[in-house]
């Protein structure tokens, strides 16, 4: 394979890598504070009663 074309699979590849990791980080920050979103709001429910 030519070593330019295959540098810019290889550039391509990387960066479609770093989109999903960053997608994925993002989904798990949200899940995280939704999370603790409903923590709070049943650790404010248990205090009121």
């Amino acid at each position: 394979m030519n070593a330019e074309l295959e540098y810019q699979l290889i550039k391509s590849h990387a960066s479609e890598l770093q989109r999903e990791a960053a997608r994925h980080r993002r989904v798990r920050e949200a899940e995280k504070s939704s999370r603790s979103e409903r923590r709070s709001v049943f650790g404010k429910r248990r205090h009121e009663s």
